[in-house]
């Protein structure tokens, strides 16, 4: 069987795709600065050559308007793209880095080399943008790529199965599709770098079947990241934010505001500017909007409306279990230890929490798992410092949710259970590569021979003088 009918067919067994791709890395196929920029282009043209069909995808799978899909999915990884085309020569140069006095003359730098043969593994929320993302950085360093799309999307997982196949190169990028099984069986294969999108429960498997093989990994998980609201800023502006933040893609995002803390007397104000804030949105209705997604199976849409038993709805809580319709919902005074706190939301519903001040906010976020990102509304500069410095998340978003992942320069990852690693922009590159520490230094003249042994009197007042002098 042939490397390229290897990585391409169907039928192939993936404990035989993956030797399939590692003799491709180790023939150099990947390796040179060319085929990188192809295999990049080519991505490039696949999402504007087939965007539409993408789009029906994901309307099929999650309901998404196709200006959503274009914002949150196409076009993040066509900015994605274009920012490392721009730069990647660039991040590739060595990096020249200082000599100590003791071993000079001589020369060192680093440089970025692919580890060889990784492993991505995305989420169904965002089936695109987290599955062609972090292949744009295992691309751009030089590596060979098998992508596990995920069986939740299936309509969208099975044509990025198709188009990868045929824009990309077969001998070094691969596609497995399917569940729990051939995750598994993946997850038995020997990989120089996994990257995981999802829930901490499975980030633990990915994880502990990684550690058989001494395999780092890449953690980008969730969790509940609050939104902190003050009475400094002008609450409508901030609640349309919030609301665009919160509900967009039907609230399956995994940086979406999860819970909103305030004063009593801030949440009694804002309230109405929320409900004004999904008005305008959803054109008075989500249930008719087409802007407004659906529930991506019958599973989550049962866990998210257990949810809302014994809560105070203020707005929306209705729900068409046909269509996996669930409304945006926001509850009032919610406790914090109720099971909608419990866990990470991931859908349409924003508890409101209330907080003495921004004391109170702090030590609750505090009490909780680091979260992937925290957002707050606030013009108070003695607020925003305190928030930056007293607690500890992914990213801090302050006027805007969600946005940050859209900026390439910026590292997207989270921190403790929120996840390990991070990837956009130069990072994805470095993610994906070794970065490999390189000294040159002439054998003459050998100036080495001062520290050489037998070591006398002479030399041992040399020594610690060029150490003292070094300290």
């Amino acid at each position: 069987m042939t490397v390229e009918s290897a990585a391409a067919t169907d039928t192939v067994p993936v404990a035989a795709i993956v030797p399939a791709l590692r003799t491709a890395f180790d023939r150099g196929v990947t390796r040179p600065l060319r085929w990188r920029i192809e295999q990049l282009n080519a991505l490039k043209r696949m999402l504007e050559e087939r965007s539409s069909e993408i789009e029906d995808a994901l309307f099929h799978d999650l309901g998404k308007n196709p200006a959503e899909a274009q914002l949150t999915e196409v076009g993040i990884v066509l900015s994605e793209i274009a920012h490392t085309l721009t730069h990647l020569r660039g991040w590739l140069r060595p990096r020249r880095v200082a000599v100590p006095l003791a071993i000079a003359p001589a020369s060192a730098s680093t440089m970025l080399e692919p580890l060889g043969v990784v492993l991505v593994i995305a989420p169904w929320n965002y089936p695109v943008q987290l599955l062609l993302a972090p292949l744009i950085g295992a691309l751009a360093a030089g590596n060979a790529v098998l992508l596990k799309p995920s069986e939740l999307a299936p309509a969208t997982s099975a044509l990025l199965a198709a188009l990868v196949r045929e824009y990309l190169d077969p001998r070094a990028v691969a596609v497995v599709e399917g569940g729990v099984e051939e995750t598994t069986e993946l997850l038995a294969e020997r990989f120089d770098h996994i990257f995981y999108t999802g829930n901490g429960t499975v980030g633990r498997i990915v994880m502990t079947a990684a550690a058989k093989h001494l395999t780092p990994v890449t953690l980008e998980l969730g969790g509940k990241s609050p939104v902190y609201v003050d009475d400094t800023v002008d609450l409508a502006a901030a609640a349309r934010r919030i609301a665009w933040g919160k509900f967009m893609n039907a609230g399956q995002t995994c940086v979406a505001p999860d819970y909103l803390l305030a004063t009593p007397a801030v949440a009694e104000r804002l309230v109405p500017h929320l409900l004004e804030a999904i008005g305008e949105l959803y054109e008075g209705d989500p249930r008719s909007s087409s802007s407004y997604g659906r529930i991506v199976n019958d599973r989550q849409f049962s866990r998210l409306t257990g949810l809302l038993a014994g809560e105070t709805v203020l707005a929306g809580g209705r729900s068409d279990e046909r269509t996996r319709y669930l409304a945006p919902t926001v509850l009032g005074d919610v406790a914090r230890d109720a099971p909608v706190m419990r866990q990470e939301i991931f859908g349409p519903i924003l508890p409101i929490v209330h907080v003495d001040g921004l004391d109170d906010a702090i030590a609750f976020i505090r009490s909780g798992d680091k979260p992937l990102a925290l957002y707050a509304f606030t013009n108070s500069k003695t607020a925003a410092r305190r928030i930056l410095t007293e607690t500890s998340s992914g990213a801090v978003g302050f006027g805007v949710p969600a946005a940050h992942l859209s900026v390439p320069g910026l590292p997207f990852g989270g921190v403790g259970e929120s996840g390990m690693g991070h990837y956009h922009g130069r990072r994805s590159v470095e993610t994906f590569s070794h970065e490999k520490a390189v000294l040159h230094k002439r054998l003459v003249p050998d100036t080495l021979r001062l520290v050489y042994p037998p070591f006398t009197e002479r030399k041992d007042g040399f020594i610690r003088g060029l150490l003292r002098r070094l300290s």
